[in-house]
């Protein structure tokens, strides 16, 4: 018995929490209602078109099995065909380009947000959103007739002095000879990264532009109070602030650098042997490889390209979510070291 009961005087009330309730009105209702619908409209459609591609792609995926994701070569009329190669292919070419239009985007976001002159900052950004409307076919012909031969130096230079890695090493040739031939160093995996690279870049930098310009006034005019120079304002409260808008510009440009076609279709050289050389001449992409094969495919093997498109948008979607759960827990915008 508690000593409030022994002196026979009552309990006194316990407060309790009153719950905060917000009353949506009629126009925050219909504004939830359409934002939820149209969530579930995008999922409905990206699971149609998996479903879509899986029963198109099961005849082909039934004969071969696992070997589907093991053969180079691309036979499907005599059930001999998988995507090892041109897997193999589409990674090299979205690594290059990666490679090649993250530090480039980095650097023009940076610049036009934290660097350039206010009235050139919006020249730079409308010039930089026209890079991202150019049509794929531009850059592929841009790359096929101009690029591919004013590249063939650098090209031989990296194989000469970087040939001892085997992904610089090019077939045929020996570091310092002269007279090798230009031909093997073109149509390959990195002039088609380059051109992919320039046509992800302004991708790239408009996302990474907008969260950079978000970085905190407060935490930037300390760090100058502080002492820090542009460069170490940028580096201690821009950078981290920005780190998940890197993170997903990045991971948007890979995706758009996965599913290229045009412009690597109008560059490569297709060969269907997994080709890990990226200065040697033949390359193949997933997405190359349906624009190929569609024209004049048969019924099975157009099963088998649906098989192949199966794959690519699978990787696809693995990119995508990678991205969204390194976004998710990098918290840009959550702390800065200034």
């Amino acid at each position: 018995m508690s000593a409030v009961e022994a002196s026979g005087e009552p309990e006194p009330d316990r407060p309790v929490p009153r719950r905060l309730l917000t009353a949506r009105g009629l126009g925050d209702r219909l504004f939830r209602y359409q934002l939820t619908a149209t969530g579930l409209a995008v999922l409905t459609v990206m699971a149609a078109v998996g479903l879509f591609l899986l029963l198109r792609a099961a005849q082909a995926l039934r004969v071969r099995g696992w070997k589907f994701l093991t053969t180079a070569a691309w036979q499907p009329d005599v059930h001999n065909f998988g995507i090892a190669a041109v897997l193999t292919g589409t990674l090299l070419i979205a690594a290059v380009a990666v490679t090649i239009s993250v530090p480039l985007a980095v650097g023009t976001a940076l610049f036009i947000s934290h660097v350039a002159p206010r009235r050139l900052r919006r020249t730079l950004v409308t010039m930089v959103d026209l890079m991202a409307a150019v049509p794929s076919v531009v850059y592929g012909l841009w790359g096929l007739f101009f690029l591919q031969q004013h590249v063939i130096g650098l090209s031989r230079w990296l194989s000469d002095w970087l040939g001892w890695i085997p992904l610089f090493t090019v077939d045929g040739t020996r570091p310092g000879e002269p007279l090798a031939s230009e031909s093997v160093y073109t149509a390959s995996t990195f002039v088609a990264g380059i051109v992919v690279a320039l046509m992800v870049a302004p991708i790239q930098c408009s996302v990474m532009r907008e969260v950079f310009a978000q970085a905190p006034a407060g935490e930037r005019e300390g760090a100058y109070a502080l002492g820090a120079t542009r460069w170490g304002m940028i580096r201690a409260v821009v950078l981290p602030y920005g780190k998940g808008g890197i993170i997903g510009g990045t991971m948007l440009g890979l995706g758009r650098a996965l599913g290229e076609t045009i412009a690597v279709y109008l560059i490569i050289s297709p060969v269907f042997v997994i080709q890990p050389h990226i200065l040697q001449t033949g390359s193949n992409s997933v997405s190359s490889l349906i624009a190929l094969h569609y024209g004049d495919a048969s019924t099975f093997g157009m099963s088998a390209l649906m098989a192949a498109g199966l794959a690519l948008f699978l990787l696809t979607l693995a990119v995508n979510f990678t991205a969204s759960s390194i976004v998710a827990r990098s918290r840009s915008g959550a702390q800065s070291e200034a």
